[in-house]
């Protein structure tokens, strides 16, 4: 069955179903991008690996202790009474701990086939690129390294939640961005800024100068990983995406999933 969203389906990004969704994804623009390459370049898969502690659970208490019964209200009991009660004993409680968890995160290198120079980077945006903590600094300190070495960067953020990568004079936050950086270019870059109700923008990969880019269009690959995965199995419509869209836009994600009978 296929997606009920015109453009990015919203409930992709939940934390429970975006880790496959990104690993899907970016074998996909490997593919989809491999057979417009000339012989002199292959498209590498490459991990990005790091300790991160979810943060999710801050604000839990380190201890809660609960005692069953006492009434803080009641008069003192006397010395003789205190002899024949039954003493309550304190119940523990159970509580989360944040773990340290090994985090890969996937990318892709276009390089040349001899010396394996890399020519452009393409990075897909998850959840702790958008947060503080390991995974954005670990992930800008690459985008820096890319940057200064002006080699070709296409970064896809598919992502409402979280803080969005520094962009000089832009201070509307879009609900999703496709940045493409040709390395002659910069620092100016070209932003494809796009809502949940419009479709994916189809978008360039630069390469060298005056080489034939090759183009992806993420809608329909992401259109073909939902079927492929069936990922309606997994979808639950009757209730609001994570994160939440806006008001306005959850009205019309209402009406949408309405007149396709998933609500």
């Amino acid at each position: 069955m296929p997606s009920p969203f015109p453009g990015m389906n919203p409930y992709l990004e939940n934390p429970d179903l975006w880790s496959e969704v990104h690993s899907r994804l970016i074998v996909a623009v490997a593919n989809a991008i491999a057979p417009q390459l000339s012989l002199n370049y292959r498209v590498a898969i490459e991990k990005r690996t790091y300790l991160s502690v979810s943060t999710e659970l801050v604000g839990i208490p380190d201890v809660t202790v609960m005692s069953r019964g006492f009434d803080t209200t009641a008069t003192l009991p006397t010395t003789n009474q205190y002899r024949t009660s039954v003493i309550t004993r304190v119940e523990p409680t159970l509580v989360k701990i944040p773990m340290p968890e090994t985090i890969k995160e996937g990318y892709l290198e276009i390089r040349e086939g001899f010396g394996g120079k890399v020519i452009t980077v393409i990075e897909i945006l998850s959840p702790p690129n958008k947060r503080s903590g390991p995974g954005r600094d670990e992930y800008e300190k690459k985008r820096n390294e890319v940057l200064q070495h002006q080699t070709n960067l296409v970064e896809i953020d598919l992502l409402r939640g979280g803080k969005q990568m520094p962009l000089l004079g832009v201070k509307a936050r879009d609900d999703y961005r496709v940045l493409v950086c040709r390395g002659e270019e910069l620092p100016q870059g070209r932003l494809y800024a796009f809502s949940v109700r419009q479709p994916i923008p189809i978008f360039p990969v630069p390469l060298k100068v005056g080489e034939t880019q090759p183009e992806v269009n993420l809608q329909e690959l992401l259109g073909g990983i939902y079927e492929q995965a069936r990922f309606d199995l997994s979808i639950d419509y009757l209730r609001e995406p994570v994160p939440p869209l806006k008001l306005k836009d959850r009205e019309w994600a209402n009406v949408i999933l309405k007149e396709q009978g998933r609500r």
